[in-house]
């Protein structure tokens, strides 16, 4: 026993399978499709930039901080505090042919000092005078003249130290005459003293004598000899 089974005319569909080769030029592949399970990642070029813009800032503060620490660490550190200046031990000021006054309030002359060379010596106010001729006024008139190779005194001339063919000649308040000669004599201006510890010759109202020292008082009209002394006396005649 035989049967036919008659099927409804279907509508003819058309189905399109995509070739792998579809919109590639002639004699070139057509680009694969993406792999699955996941996106493809970038060039390894992008990373890097990614990377570098990312991390940039955090480089700089590490470079910002090992150079502070690096300045920090060769900085010198600062000393004591800076004392004040002290005073040369070298003249400040040097003068050569010079002549230098000295006078009272009154106006009436002092003191007048010459020499072949003067310098002033800022830490003690003293000057040295090299061939120095000193000349000091008494407010009676009289006049006490000093000589000496090389003179140090103070800066105000109202004592020195005359060294080296020192001589002083004055003249007491009589009018006697007297002559003091030394290596080293010590004057003082204002008291009109002369002092010295090595051996001196004197002349002194006819009188000569030779000494270990010597203390003269000008004004008192005093004069003191040290031992050993050796004197000539000439007595003075009588009318």
């Amino acid at each position: 026993m035989s049967a036919e089974l008659h099927l409804p005319d279907l509508p003819e569909v058309r189905i399109e399978v995509p070739s792998p080769f579809a919109g590639a030029r002639p004699g070139e592949l057509a680009p694969l499709p993406p792999r699955a399970g996941g996106p493809r990642r970038p060039p390894w070029g992008v990373r890097l930039r990614e990377a570098l813009s990312s991390y940039l800032p955090l480089l700089l503060m590490l470079v910002l901080a090992l150079g502070t620490w690096w300045l920090v660490r060769n900085t010198p550190l600062p000393g004591p505090p800076a004392g004040p200046a002290g005073v040369r031990s070298e003249p400040d000021y040097e003068m050569r042919g010079f002549a230098i006054e000295r006078f009272a309030p009154d106006g009436r002359l002092l003191l007048r000092i010459e020499g072949g060379r003067l310098r002033h010596f800022p830490d003690t106010d003293r000057i040295e005078i090299d061939e120095a001729r000193i000349r000091g006024f008494a407010a009676d008139g009289r006049t006490t003249v000093a000589t000496a190779r090389r003179v140090v005194g103070s800066g105000d001339g109202s004592e020195l130290q005359l060294v080296g063919g020192a001589e002083v000649t004055a003249t007491d308040a009589s009018g006697a005459p007297i002559w003091i000669r030394s290596e080293f004599l010590h004057l003082f201006l204002l008291t009109e003293r002369v002092r010295t510890h090595l051996p001196v010759q004197v002349r002194w109202a006819g009188t000569e004598a030779t000494a270990a020292g010597l203390d003269y008082d000008h004004g008192a009209r005093l004069l003191e000899l040290a031992g050993p002394m050796r004197a000539v006396l000439v007595p003075q005649v009588r009318r």
